[in-house]
């Protein structure tokens, strides 16, 4: 796309009326573009369109009329979840417009140098924890996109001093033209968000744009342990910076001593930055990092990466590793009752997130799983469920499936919560079936490999109304 400030007089249509799309709209309105603001949802579940339209901006509300989109549009900045098979977006594909997303506007507005970071697991986590630890480097972060302050917004706030920390989804990054962050890091690849993408292929190449723009002086930062990232390397146009959790690198962040897949051990590890030039430098123990999980050290391999790639000294990132306690949802502490603990893993959207935290408690897990049916037969939880799992609390549309999956791993306690009068009732029984299979000693765990949306809002909902329910066991 055109700097925003090259639409002035032009027309663009902005399909969404979320957070980024109200940012995005007073841009370009303020850079002079005739902007309308499109969305679906009617008018009274729109309270952002008022706000809008008092500053001169056209809202059309209760769904997409004919017309919206022609041959005299400039521009289309959709909302990451809307679909590219949605009509508005068909049509503006069958007569050329330019599609793109909040985050490529953003990005042509932006001085700050931007650090980008998407994969299937791990996101927001690594995100949050790279711009604690830019801040105690004194790099000036502005953390930005999902997980806080519109991207839009930021990046009109931003200057060079600072540095912008974004948390990208395939969705907008399959929006993307020209972005090129200075730093970006692929956490790992997983099947998901099939019912968006169509198929992996999509889904990959969505992923693998956050680093088409990079130049000689950009670094990518890549988990050397996802064999779909090592086949990036021969790709990438600027430099690498690997993290592994299972083999010594030559350069990179890496802990040793190695893990040694599926082996549990008790020995003490180091997470260890070698440089260019082969020096190693002992970033901090194992031990000491402040989340739970195996995965969690391997987010904390890659924030330290993602650090040191943007200049933040590797001799300072101890302490922020050991202070950092997570972000909500994901892996949250709830609390003890009856001698179980309660733990809130909601952001769990897929098999493999779900995987990664069961395979973070040695104890006995109580689990709570099932959501949104996307055609996964969730065959990838067997070995897990048979190793960790002593009985399973399963719910939503795809509860049998996994009732299913749970009977082949040989779990002796399976129940299936059937819907009742409220998505809310449903989980408080689900969390009351799992309180009283729970025994002192066990870990019980929201932890759903589904998405949310057959049941709720998003996951944020589904996991209040967990820690509520537990609360009030």
């Amino acid at each position: 796309m055109k700097h925003p400030d090259m639409y002035r007089g032009q027309e663009v249509v902005v399909l969404g009326l979320a957070k980024s799309g109200v940012q995005v709209a007073k841009v370009l309105h303020e850079r002079g573009a005739i902007v309308t603001v499109n969305d679906k949802k009617e008018r009274d579940q729109s309270p952002e369109a008022s706000e809008l339209e008092a500053l001169g901006i056209s809202v059309i509300c209760g769904g997409h009329p004919e017309g919206l989109i022609h041959g005299g549009v400039a521009l289309i900045v959709k909302n990451p979840g809307i679909p590219y098979s949605a009509p508005p977006v068909q049509h503006a594909i069958q007569l050329g417009i330019e599609i793109v997303t909040e985050v490529e506007v953003a990005y042509r507005l932006c001085a700050a140098p931007m650090i980008g970071i998407t994969g299937s697991n791990g996101k927001t986590t690594t995100t949050t924890w790279v711009g604690q630890m830019l801040e105690a480097a004194g790099m000036n972060p502005i953390v930005a996109g999902n997980i806080g302050t519109p991207l839009c917004q930021a990046a009109q706030e931003a200057t060079e001093a600072n540095w912008m920390v974004v948390e990208l989804s395939s969705f907008q990054l399959k929006g993307t033209k020209t972005f090129r962050p200075k730093v970006g890091c692929l956490l790992n690849i997983a099947e998901t968000h099939l019912d968006y993408h169509g198929n992996m292929e999509d889904y990959i190449e969505s992923k693998v744009k956050l680093f088409a723009n990079q130049l000689e002086s950009d670094t990518a930062v890549l988990n050397w342990d996802d064999p779909f990232c090592r086949e990036l390397v021969p790709y990438l146009k600027g430099g690498l910076l690997p993290f592994s959790m299972t083999e010594e690198l030559v350069e990179g962040v890496y802990v040793s001593p190695v893990f040694i897949p599926d082996l549990e051990d008790d020995l003490k590890r180091t997470i260890i930055y070698r440089d260019v030039d082969g020096q190693k430098i002992a970033i901090a123990d194992v031990d000491s990092i402040g989340l739970p999980g195996r995965f969690n050290i391997e987010n904390a391999l890659a924030a330290s990466a993602i650090a040191i790639a943007a200049g933040a000294d590797p001799n300072k990132l101890a302490d922020v590793l050991s202070s950092f306690r997570g972000v909500e949802h994901r892996l949250e502490y709830v609390m003890i009752k009856d001698g179980a603990t309660y733990y809130n893993n909601s952001k769990a959207t897929n098999s493999k997130a779900t995987t990664m935290a069961l395979t973070s408690f040695r104890q006995p897990v109580v689990l709570i799983a099932g959501g949104l049916d996307r055609g996964s037969d969730y065959m990838e939880l067997l070995p897990v469920l048979s190793g960790r799992v002593k009985a399973l609390v399963a719910l939503g549309e795809t509860k049998d499936k996994l009732a299913l999956v749970a009977e082949m791993a040989g779990l002796k306690h399976i129940v299936t919560v059937d819907n009742g009068d409220s998505a809310a009732a449903v989980l408080q029984a689900a969390v009351q079936e799992a309180s009283a299979l729970a025994d002192e000693g066990d870990v019980v765990l929201l932890s759903p490999a589904c998405a949310s949306w057959d049941m709720f809002t998003s996951y944020e909902e589904r996991g209040r109304i967990f820690k509520e329910a537990v609360h009030n066991l």
